[in-house]
């Protein structure tokens, strides 16, 4: 299948998607939750959106009821899109997420069940019992030979952190791969943004924690547009803010070395996320093809965080100006 092909196979599903993102939460029905004079009218408001009724629901079942709806959305868009690298883009994350869980509980003995997510593609069920029997061949190649290793690295030095570097990178190696299976140049834009957004997240956690450049060097990870060694080598905030001067992520480096020097971490952390939608966005000008796609599972995910950041926060009594502060922009 040529190029023209493959954009004509995603005509209709781009169509689709397009009439949906009316529907979806903007920062106007964000804020009008925020401003809503108690939690039940606030969570009454999402239904306009698309969601069932909220209001009389606790923490708990909120959180259960947004990970089935999300995941419902992907398990559609998979037997719809013609690229099924696109959807496992953004499943894997789970499955990176609860090898840790996993890992972590298995070496301490405890049950850490409540912490897995279901929207893998690979059942939490069966990951908890490959590494429980160290028999992994059930799944997949690249994501075995991650959690084997992590293992290893947990059981050889004790240390959690280390194995979640592990995995990070893995992680990222998949993204990295999947974006190329899909031929899509915009995924393997967003693969890189989302690395150089990690690895500057690290490069500036790391200097506040005063460690030095071999422990951020474990922490970084492959597929950005800065190689790790370089972000290693940057030395200090004032560094960091030169080498992403000319990326997006230019505004979130300078507020990166504000927090180096003890500034908040709040702004930095929003700009890097918003940095990485400002990519996306550009997905609203292209007609049809991949790029509406990943732009709306992208868009459901921060869509599902900020509406869990607002309703658990109303719930909990947070005022609305912290949750506002802490909202990332909305692709609609």
């Amino acid at each position: 299948m040529n190029l023209a092909q493959k954009k004509e196979a995603y005509l209709f599903l781009s169509a689709m998607l397009r009439a949906r993102e009316p529907g979806m939460l903007s920062r106007e029905k964000a804020e009008r939750m925020l401003d809503a004079p108690s939690f039940e009218e606030c969570a009454k408001l999402l239904t306009d959106c698309g969601y069932e009724d909220l209001s009389q629901k606790k923490a708990g079942e909120i959180e259960q009821y947004l990970a089935e709806r999300q995941a419902a959305i992907s398990r559609e868009l998979e037997s719809m899109v013609p690229e099924k690298a696109l959807v496992d883009f953004f499943r894997i994350k789970h499955d990176y997420h609860n090898a840790k869980v996993v890992l972590k509980a298995d070496a301490q003995g405890l049950d850490e069940s409540r912490l897995l997510s279901a929207q893998g593609r690979v059942p939490a069920a069966k990951l908890v019992d490959a590494v429980h029997e160290e028999n992994y061949r059930d799944l997949p190649a690249a994501f075995a030979a991650a959690v084997q290793e992590a293992k290893s690295v947990l059981a050889r030095t004790a240390n959690p952190q280390l194995a979640d570097f592990s995995l990070d990178k893995a992680y990222f190696a998949e993204l990295n791969a999947l974006a190329d299976k899909s031929g899509s140049s915009f995924l393997k834009g967003y693969a890189a943004i989302l690395a150089d957004s990690t690895n500057l997240r690290s490069a500036v956690r790391t200097l506040r924690m005063g460690k030095d450049s071999g422990y951020l060097q474990e922490a970084l990870v492959s597929g950005g547009s800065i190689e790790p060694r370089r972000v290693a080598a940057a030395g200090d905030g004032e560094g960091l803010s030169a080498l992403y001067q000319s990326t997006r992520l230019a505004d979130a480096a300078v507020l990166g070395a504000a927090a180096v020097e003890g500034g908040t971490m709040t702004g930095f952390e929003l700009a890097c996320d918003n940095a990485v939608n400002s990519y996306l966005a550009e997905a609203k000008l292209v007609g049809y093809g991949e790029e509406p796609v990943i732009a709306y599972l992208a868009a459901v995910e921060n869509e599902t965080t900020a509406v869990r950041m607002i309703l658990t926060g109303r719930l909990a009594g947070i005022a609305p100006k912290v949750i506002r502060e802490r909202l990332r922009d909305l692709y609609a």
